[in-house]
């Protein structure tokens, strides 16, 4: 209710009344506080998803893709607008995205959103800057489909929450090629001991843009947030 109300979303004196008001009792008592920065994230992560599939008023001077679609620029999305916290900028983790490229399938870290376009189908597409790589390698991505908030690298105490037919992220392998990640899901677990090293665990990857399968240790996968 207060996202749609949109009052003070970016007061940092909102989001610490707001942390104190979820961790009065009994609500938190037995639980982890939650910390003011938590909730920062959250409406920071929601504000962002909202103005990149808002649709802004015409502009008088008006750029045209190729197809004849309106490419209205994304200003609000830039590191340079995010608000302060005690005088510093916010970490740019704090807003991290991945998108789908449609040369190869892959998933790639965003580094910048560059501008957005409404086709005359309804769907968004944002034109994205990949995380170290040039203006020649951008892309014009679907929103709905092609962009989502950066998936995050498994960590050993999380093996057991896995199980056949989750979708996770995977790195692979190409031979004589560059590895990327893709979406996979898990077709087979091999239970093994962990050890000082970790997970020893064996997981068998489906991805899903060619359906090849690759058996791979759990450092190699990322889950949704």
């Amino acid at each position: 209710m207060l996202l749609q109300e949109g009052k003070d979303l970016i007061d940092p004196n909102f989001h610490q009344k707001l942390a104190n008001e979820f961790n009065r009792p009994p609500g938190r008592a037995e639980n982890k506080a939650i910390q003011v920065q938590q909730v920062q994230r959250w409406f920071l992560n929601r504000l962002k998803l909202h103005k990149v599939e808002a649709v802004t008023s015409p502009s008088s001077s008006k750029e045209m893709s190729s197809d004849g679609e309106e490419i209205l620029p994304i200003s609000a999305l830039q590191r340079s607008d995010f608000p302060e916290e005690n005088g510093e900028k916010i970490s740019e983790v704090e807003m991290e995205f991945e998108a789908r490229s449609c040369r190869d399938h892959a998933w790639y870290d965003v580094s910048t959103f560059l501008a957005h376009k409404v086709l005359s189908s309804g769907e968004v597409e944002v034109r994205v800057r990949f995380d170290g790589f040039g203006p020649d390698e951008d892309e014009w991505v679907n929103v709905r489909k092609a962009v989502r908030e950066r998936s995050v690298p498994m960590e050993s105490s999380e093996c057991w929450k896995l199980k056949e037919g989750d979708l996770l992220l995977c790195f692979e392998y190409e031979k004589d090629e560059a590895a990327n990640y893709f979406d996979a899901h898990v077709a087979g677990i091999e239970r093994k001991m962990h050890d000082i090293r970790g997970c020893r665990c064996i997981f068998l990857m489906r991805y899903d843009h060619d359906q090849n399968e690759e058996r791979v240790h759990l450092s190699r996968l990322c889950r949704r947030p």
